[in-house]
């Protein structure tokens, strides 16, 4: 990876990580580092179905090179979409560099999957962010020089920015600033599908904008009244006191109140497909790990579920339930969760919980890690810190090391020695699906109930029913029924008592 030299050794230093746009190719700046698969070898295979899910994800996309500046404002009908063209910015502390820079690529590749283009990168070492103009004044400056030079119309900041420090940078810099939250909850935007995602979305954007609403000086206040003696602005000027921030605040509450109340409404839809599942004992895993680390191309080389596969962060957000099988018959579910991300906004996680507790109520957590990372230790820590916080400490994990076809053998030792006893798998080749679905199996709880008994010809549901979630032992024949020898959960036991032997 090409930097350029640190500007200054003994004080804050500036070092650019991304180059510009018509040099990213030959310079190679993402590297093996990059958050995104390398297209070369991110592709579909026979499992991933039709993708008519994604064929309408591209249906509708950005075109670099037009613009929605208008010369005669009389044309607005003519306004074209605007690309957004990115400056990337971080700061770090002494002794954390190799750990921002994959930071910084990370928010790149979330930035291209917003649909900005990336033209630069920025990082600096300091001890702590301004906590004025997060890079501090002199910083900021070069970053208004660079911004001007490249031509880009909006700096994201690789960290979440107080509000305070936003507008500062913005009067410096003279373009558009967001934050790393704002692009993910941009992202989730773009990708929700259901109705129940959709307001999950939109509460976590109205969370994150509640405290970062700005006013607009006395103009808009409401609030002037009371008597000329109190200080107070005189007869005709009573307004009906709220700023219009407050009324913009008053609504949004009322807003996240409301979509509060939806997603609370689809919860009981959830947890009766839940309680069926569990009433009929059967098990279920989830597929939970790091965004893009490929848990959708897992689940559909598991089952052929053929559900939306894509080279993006958070390409899946809605929470898919396919049924599979055991190698001896028994039946179970495979859950697709939404991905984890470093510095995941908290209000994702709290909007998304009711989707996250799918991961917290499985009785197998099947955690996917990309293998080609190069920070996979990173990975495992924010999935597992996830799934602390939603009460998925506990549960049974299997670590599967996905694009295992991208590892040489040295790789593989690193990864092994990191988690022992990890599977190797690769959705594209198909090496090590077998291995895995048997550790799955392995793993599922085994019905606790062992029974004998002869099941009457007219009840076939029943032996239906013991083939399709319990363990069967054996199985024979006979003139009065069908005698079986199985392992069974309590409430099928209750059903099979008056035909026990």
């Amino acid at each position: 990876m090409t930097q350029s030299t640190t500007q200054d050794e003994h004080g804050d230093a500036v070092e650019r990580v991304l180059q510009a746009a018509e040099r990213r190719a030959e310079s190679h700046v993402f590297g093996s580092a990059q958050a995104l698969q390398d297209t070369a070898t991110a592709g579909h295979t026979s499992a991933d179905g039709e993708q008519w899910d994604l064929e309408e994800r591209h249906a509708l996309r950005r075109v670099a090179g037009l613009s929605t500046e208008l010369e005669d404002v009389t044309e607005v009908e003519y306004r074209q979409l605007r690309l957004e063209n990115v400056v990337l910015v971080g700061v770090y502390p002494q002794g954390a560099q190799e750990d921002a820079e994959n930071s910084l690529r990370e928010l790149a590749a979330l930035a291209e999957t917003a649909g900005a283009v990336v033209l630069d990168g920025l990082l600096q070492r300091r001890p702590h962010p301004d906590p004025a103009t997060y890079l501090g004044r002199g910083k900021a400056q070069e970053l208004k020089d660079i911004v001007a030079a490249v031509g880009a119309d909006t700096v994201i900041a690789d960290t979440e920015l107080a509000s305070s420090q936003r507008r500062a940078l913005e009067d410096v810099v003279k373009v558009k600033v967001i934050d790393r939250t704002t692009v993910i909850l941009d992202i989730f935007s773009q990708h929700a599908k259901s109705r129940e995602g959709r307001a999950q979305v939109e509460l976590a954007q109205l969370e994150y904008l509640l405290p970062r609403l700005r006013g607009w000086g006395e103009s808009m206040s409401r609030q002037a009244g009371g008597q000329v003696g109190a200080g107070g602005a005189g007869m005709g000027s009573r307004g009906p006191g709220e700023t219009k921030i407050e009324l913009d605040r008053r609504r949004i509450r009322t807003r996240m109140a409301m979509l509060r109340k939806q997603i609370r409404d689809f919860t009981p839809a959830r947890e009766a497909k839940r309680a069926e599942r569990k009433r009929h004992t059967i098990p279920s895993v989830a597929i939970a790990g790091y965004t893009n680390a490929g848990k959708s191309s897992l689940l559909n080389a598991l089952t052929s579920a053929g559900v939306l596969v894509e080279n993006a962060l958070f390409a899946t957000l809605d929470a898919t339930v396919r049924r599979s099988e055991t190698a001896d018959g028994r039946v179970y579910t495979l859950t697709d969760t939404v991905g984890f991300v470093r510095n995941l906004p908290h209000q994702l996680v709290e909007a998304f919980r009711s989707t996250l507790e799918e991961v917290a109520d499985a009785d197998v957590i099947v955690h996917v890690v990309d293998g080609s990372h190069p920070d996979p230790a990173g990975q495992i820590k924010t999935v597992r810190d996830v799934m602390g916080d939603v009460g998925a400490r506990g549960i049974p994990e299997i670590v599967a090391f996905n694009k295992a076809d991208l590892l040489d053998d040295d790789e593989r030792m690193v990864l092994r020695g990191l988690v022992p006893g990890a599977h190797f798998v690769s959705s594209r080749s198909g090496e090590g699906i077998d291995e895995l679905r048997a550790a799955i199996d392995d793993a599922l709880p085994k019905p606790a109930v062992e029974i004998r008994a002869v099941v009457p010809y007219d009840r076939g549901d029943l032996v239906a029913a013991v083939h399709e979630t319990g363990l069967l032992l054996e199985v024979a024949h006979e003139e009065a029924g069908t005698r079986i020898h199985a392992h069974v959960g309590e409430r099928l036991a209750a059903e099979l008592a008056p035909f026990a032997v």
